[in-house]
């Protein structure tokens, strides 16, 4: 029934998975992670573009590194999403920002039936995982985990006008953003970037550990089921052989792993019935209750640009005011490789961080190469579509004030009268509503009562034994912050609670 040489096989090399097998391997258990991306075994392997956190050129369409997946984010809208596909996952594309959900936002996951995953419960993975440069020497941070995490180490211009800006508007500074209390503000990001490096999660947890005979890493090898018998995992279907193990544990993300749960005849009945899918587990919940952070770009042209400081990734420090956020970029898209040619404007991000909307994730059909039907169903409520106005209007309110008049800023993709009028605005949000990638809850957790939990607390999959999910899709609801540290947090405590059974 298993395989000699392994006692679980981890389906995805991202951000979950990458801590997860890294610890399982320290605890002693015998680990075969796969990924379908490229693997780069040090630091120094991965192309430049996936290293240096001044570009995010291996986030735009068509790159090796990104699946580049169609979306739907509201109505007739689409989108192209990209997830990383390479040892990493997506921490070996994105910007950088590392930023912890909020007490809030556990107790939240606590509060609904999760009382595993508390802020309490889940501070010593945090701790854990990074090596704080600022903040170490404080209780609620780590020293001398392996993610390296620091904020900008100096000003910006822009981003000095623009903290001046919140200020301004009352809004209070908040240097720590990963710090438990106090009131959210205007502040520096904590990234995992050192030198200009990106270090990813497979340069933190699988590089220090390749010599290590308890982990086996292979790359280029995709995953088209997971083998079910007598309801129980005993493996994985690849395009070139059958794996078996023990236990098999996804941390395909978000989008990978409920796709793969589908495709392996675990979801909702009718739905893989539809599609000629023999049902293995009727499990509803899957891919049903998704959330993101829906954004949308301010767009402006200063008489004159602040001088820039080349160390700085594009990032530097963001608002966050309630459940929005607004964060300012200090280059153009058509200088960080995702817009080539494009706009030379600035861009203020606003994202709604607590939608109320919810999202879905079906197949298209049996095909295993296809992707999934990716449905974010943005600006479903009212309370959405108000919110959103809400911070495009104050995304607006910063660029007109005294601190940042010495930029000349001209808005140019949103005229006076469409910001004035609700319901212009609304049509104006959904033209162009995009999304922040952050993709939560495909495949949640919850009680035993709840019909649509996926997942226990444990992370184990109902109705098929020896299976389990670990990435962002078990997250009740999205966090209020970026998910990526919460991501490698999920692969710490999903350790954790493995080894308790």
């Amino acid at each position: 029934m298993t395989d000699p040489e392994h006692d679980l096989v981890i389906v995805g090399a991202g951000s979950s998975g990458c801590a997860l097998a890294a610890r399982l391997a320290d605890a002693g258990r015998r680990v075969l992670l796969l990924e379908a991306g490229a693997d780069h075994p040090r630091p120094e392997d991965f192309p430049r573009e996936l290293r240096d956190a001044a570009t995010l050129e291996a986030a735009a369409p068509g790159h090796p590194a990104n699946w580049d997946l169609p979306a739907v984010v509201t109505g007739k809208r689409t989108v192209r999403v990209p997830r990383g596909r390479v040892v990493g996952g997506s921490s070996s594309l994105n910007g950088g920002y590392f930023v912890r959900g909020t007490r809030a936002d556990f107790d939240g996951w606590a509060a609904a039936g999760n009382d595993l995953w508390s802020y309490e419960a889940v501070l010593p993975a945090f701790r854990r995982l990074e090596a704080d440069r600022d903040f170490g020497d404080r209780p609620e941070h780590g020293a001398d985990g392996p993610v390296p995490v620091r904020r900008p180490r100096t000003g910006h211009p822009l981003a000095d006008l623009f903290g001046e800006a919140a200020a301004e508007l009352g809004f209070p500074a908040e240097p720590d953003k990963n710090a438990d209390g106090g009131e959210p503000g205007f502040g520096p990001i904590p990234f995992n970037i050192v030198d200009g490096v990106r270090v990813n999660a497979a340069m933190a947890y699988l590089s220090p550990r390749r010599d290590d005979p308890a982990l086996t890493v292979r790359g280029g090898v995709r995953v088209r089921r997971v083998l079910v018998e007598q309801g129980r995992a005993v493996g994985v279907e690849t395009d070139d052989e059958v794996v078996r193990a023990a236990e098999v544990v996804l941390s395909a993300g978000a989008v990978g792993s409920p796709h793969l749960l589908l495709l392996s005849g675990i979801g909702p009945a009718d739905g893989l019935r539809a599609v000629g899918l023999p049902v293995v587990a009727d499990v509803p919940g899957v891919g049903a209750d998704c959330t993101d952070h829906p954004d949308v770009y301010v767009a402006y042209a200063p008489a004159s640009r602040p001088p820039e400081p080349p160390e700085l990734p594009p990032l530097h420090s963001v608002l966050n005011t309630g459940d929005l956020e607004i964060q300012p970029w200090l280059r153009p898209f058509s200088a960080l490789g995702l817009d080539p040619g494009g706009s030379d404007d600035l861009l203020l991000r606003v994202a709604l961080q607590q939608e109320d909307s919810r999202g879905r994730l079906g197949l298209a059909g049996s095909d295993p190469t296809a992707p999934p039907r990716l449905e974010y169903r943005y600006l479903g409520e009212e309370s959405d579509r108000r919110r959103m106005r809400e911070g495009v209007r104050l995304a607006a309110e910063l660029l007109r004030t005294r601190a940042c008049a010495s930029l000349g800023a001209v808005r140019t993709n949103l005229p006076d009268d469409v910001l004035a009028d609700d319901r212009e605005l609304d049509r104006w949000i959904g033209r162009h509503v995009g999304t922040a990638v952050h993709l939560s809850g495909t495949a949640r957790m919850g009680h035993d009562g709840d019909p649509r939990a996926v997942v226990d607390q444990r992370l184990r999959v109902r109705g098929v034994e020896g299976l389990r999910v670990v990435d962002t899709s078990v997250m009740p609801r999205v966090t209020s912050r970026g998910p990526a540290a919460t991501a490698v947090m999920l692969g710490e405590r999903g350790a954790e609670l493995m080894a308790g059974g």
